[in-house]
């Protein structure tokens, strides 16, 4: 992606809420809406933030391929969008969805349950 975002149809007021990363990207974390588990991280610009607010489905920037993908197109693992809001900075979207299927693009239903890290700090 270049510095400047690619013209969307996202509300203006929504766009001019957003801080993006150096290649105008924002990090969406997608979370189960019924039961909090957190599937998987994806990137989102304007225009997949807006496809995501308009359609109902996930859209995320693949930073690798270099294109939007709706997450279930090929897979079938669809995230149905429940709500979406910004963190308190509006540098991070929480998009709360009803997951079809592995979130994982391994298979798994989510993204962070396969190498948990040893935590050794003592209790508090």
């Amino acid at each position: 992606m270049s510095s400047t975002p690619p013209p969307s149809d996202l509300d203006p007021a929504v766009a001019a809420r957003l801080k993006r990363s150096a290649d105008g990207l924002v990090p969406a974390i997608a979370q189960q809406y019924d039961t909090g588990e957190v599937l998987m991280l994806g990137w989102m610009d304007d225009e997949a933030l807006h496809r995501t607010l308009t359609t109902g489905r996930c859209t995320y920037w693949s930073r690798s391929r270099r294109e939007y993908w709706v997450k279930g197109d090929t897979s079938g693992h669809v995230q149905h969008v429940k709500s979406v809001a910004l963190d308190c900075d509006a540098d991070t979207l929480l998009v709360k969805v009803d997951q079809v299927g592995a979130a994982c693009h391994t298979g798994a239903r989510t993204c962070f349950d396969a190498d948990p890290l040893p935590v050794t700090a003592p209790a508090l």
